[in-house]
């Protein structure tokens, strides 16, 4: 039996050429992807806050006042026997971590109003720019 010396198939060059083209159409659509992840995520992060006020307000209703910062958040939907007028749980299942896997920030009295309840962002720390700002209830209010 004789070989086909010209059996169809893809060069090595052509391969190549292929994966470098696909190579430079990820450069250029990869970058794009990556930005709308960390703004999904601090949209995320801006509703669960909105929600988390939500449950404040109907525990505010409920008690008479917002829940202390050694209360926590936690007293939304754990019930604690030396709060006259609980009627929760104020929330489904719990207090949500932010998008980045943390804990939101809660302080009462807050210093921008009554409470104050805030992710640190992508970086974890104080302040930042673009990914890495905190999301806040108070700049919430101020947008709206």
């Amino acid at each position: 039996m004789r070989e086909n010396r010209h059996a169809k198939g893809f060069t090595l060059i052509e391969l190549m050429v292929v994966l470098f083209i696909l190579g430079l159409l990820a450069a250029l659509v990869a970058p794009r992807l990556i930005g709308r992840v960390g703004k999904a995520k601090q949209q995320t992060a801006q509703a669960q806050i909105q929600m988390l006020a939500t449950a404040l307000d109907l525990f505010y209703l409920d008690v008479g006042r917002y829940p202390t910062t050694d209360e926590g958040l936690e007293v939304l939907y754990k019930k604690s026997e030396d709060i006259p007028g609980w009627s929760g749980p104020y929330l489904d299942k719990g207090v949500p971590k932010d998008p980045w896997g943390r804990d939101y920030v809660y302080k009462s009295p807050g210093e921008h109003g009554p409470y104050d309840l805030y992710s640190l962002g992508a970086d974890g720390a104080e302040g930042g720019e673009g990914d890495n700002r905190d999301i806040t209830n108070w700049s919430a209010e101020e947008k709206g």
